[in-house]
């Protein structure tokens, strides 16, 4: 049975992989910030770790409780957004809730989590988003997140160098209806996360430190 662990699982697009993930016969290792979070996830069948990315001494914590696995997948869904454009500087306490969840989380758990990648010659996704993008950018919308999800994207490409025997992957979810995504957006989250899985099937070692989306649109930087 292969394994996954999944960061930030227990709402929205996270919650999801963890559903589908466990209908197809995985077992699952899946982070909640709180008891309610881990609650929902147990009764997908899921393992419920108690984690929040913002926080050295809980990504400490749980160092442990993986300390022996081997992982096939992992995922870090974990992320929170910030709507403001660059006619207003974010605040010194925005600026560092985002960062942190967004890009010192990840950074802090990619040393723990990818040699249990590693060891599986597993895929290590992360959920980054096309506003990061450099390249595709179009408005300052978003200004903050955008910075964020640039800041995640190198580092993630960074990090593929140190752990090649991970194929370490950024995608795209699209503009899906969550509590980020907000009502208006396009995709229903069990259609995003069905199209990324399908994705993240079929990726291999050429998509190493590349950003893919959920339609198989490879983006630039």
């Amino acid at each position: 049975m292969p394994t996954a662990l999944i960061i930030g699982a227990s709402r929205g697009i996270g919650f999801e992989f963890v559903r589908q993930y466990r209908a197809g016969g995985w077992r699952v290792l899946a982070t909640a910030r709180d008891d309610a979070g881990a609650r929902r996830l147990a009764a997908l069948g899921a393992t419920a770790l108690d984690l929040d990315v913002a926080s050295g001494a809980s990504i400490a914590a749980v160092i442990p409780a993986i300390a022996d696995e081997r992982l096939d997948l992992a995922l870090y869904v974990a992320g929170i957004t910030s709507r403001g454009g660059a006619r207003t500087a974010p605040t010194e306490t925005e600026f560092d809730r985002v960062m942190h969840t967004n890009v010192l989380g990840a950074m802090q758990l990619i040393p723990v989590v990818a040699p249990r990648v590693a060891a599986a010659k597993g895929k290590f996704v992360f959920i980054s988003s096309g506003m990061g993008s450099i390249g595709d950018a179009s408005s300052s919308h978003g200004w903050l997140y955008r910075v964020s999800k640039a800041a995640v994207n190198m580092a993630v490409r960074a990090a593929a160098f140190d752990y090649p025997e991970a194929i370490m992957t950024l995608m795209n979810p699209g503009w899906v209806k969550t509590d980020l995504g907000g009502s208006g957006a396009t995709l229903a989250v069990g259609d995003s996360v069905s199209a990324m899985r399908e994705v993240i099937g079929k990726l291999t070692t050429k998509d190493s430190g590349t950003m893919v989306g959920y339609d198989e649109r490879r983006w630039p930087w």
